[in-house]
């Protein structure tokens, strides 16, 4: 079983930051990759950014400047620092990685998370 946990999200003001957290457990072999999505209503779920293992870094062009993603040391938990938010990013906020498990190495599969919901007032 994997799961992965967002956690981090709320309510700011335009301009304001937040740091949202995911942590990855369960039977994991390996983690490739992981990011972060958002969905807000009526709208599909776009990238907002992503970190490999050896950490290279890509950001959706809209939030290029303002936001960072990163990871801890044992790459189980990735980070995502938003600054300067604005109210047009409100949105549940998704973590997602790509994997194996235990016992199936060679097979990698996305997996995400339940989300966290952050809500940017004007």
């Amino acid at each position: 079983q994997v799961q992965l946990v967002e956690s981090g999200g709320g309510l700011v003001q335009a301009g304001g930051s937040l740091r949202l957290s995911c942590v990855a457990s369960g039977d994991i072999f390996d983690i490739r990759s992981m990011g972060w999505y958002r969905q807000a209503p009526g709208k599909q779920r776009e990238l907002v950014a992503t970190i490999t293992n050896d950490g290279t870094t890509a950001y959706a062009n809209s939030v290029k400047g303002r936001f960072t993603v990163s990871r801890d040391n044992a790459k189980t938990t990735v980070y995502l620092q938003m600054n300067s938010l604005n109210p047009e990013e409100s949105a549940v906020y998704y973590c997602n990685a790509l994997l194996s498990k235990i016992g199936d190495w060679y097979n990698y599969d996305t997996y995400w998370g339940q989300g966290t919901q952050v809500t940017v007032s004007s």
